[in-house]
């Protein structure tokens, strides 16, 4: 004789779990449009690099291509597609500018004005790691596959 064990199965994601995509999503937006416009400041926008509205040199390296990166991966990053691969990509870009840039002027990143680059190295080295979490292009596609 064989006994039959009835299992609950769960067929909803734990709210917990809910809640969490929500806020690195949600998160992931906001910081991502915050970045962005760093990214445009190279260009000449909102003031651009000198307050003046002034843009690095095309195709010049770091300034310009620094830039192109910020504003890619800030796009990138804002709808949620290849959101794994631009945050890293970002958060080496970040660490490049604080290392080549900020470090050198001063040991803590409040003496060498590299507390933006640090902080923006590390959310996006933590995005990398836990995914672009709800309302993420990669996450409707994920879902359809």
């Amino acid at each position: 004789m064989t006994a039959t064990i009835a299992r609950e199965t769960r067929t909803t994601t734990p709210a917990k779990t809910q809640v969490t995509g929500i806020v690195v999503g949600a998160s992931r937006i906001v910081i991502s449009f915050l970045f962005g416009f760093h990214g445009l400041q190279g260009f000449g926008f909102f003031g651009g690099i000198d307050g003046q509205g002034g843009g690095v040199p095309f195709g010049s390296f770091p300034g310009w291509w620094g830039s192109v990166f910020e504003l890619a991966g800030a796009l990138l990053l804002l709808v949620g597609l290849a959101s794994r691969p631009a945050a890293i990509l970002l958060s080496g870009v970040m660490a490049y500018a604080y290392f080549t840039v900020h470090a050198p002027m001063g040991l803590l990143p409040l003496q060498n004005m590299g507390e933006p680059a640090a902080v923006y190295s590390w959310i996006f080295l933590l995005f990398a790691a836990v995914g672009p979490g709800r309302f993420a292009l990669d996450t409707l596609i994920k879902r359809r596959r």
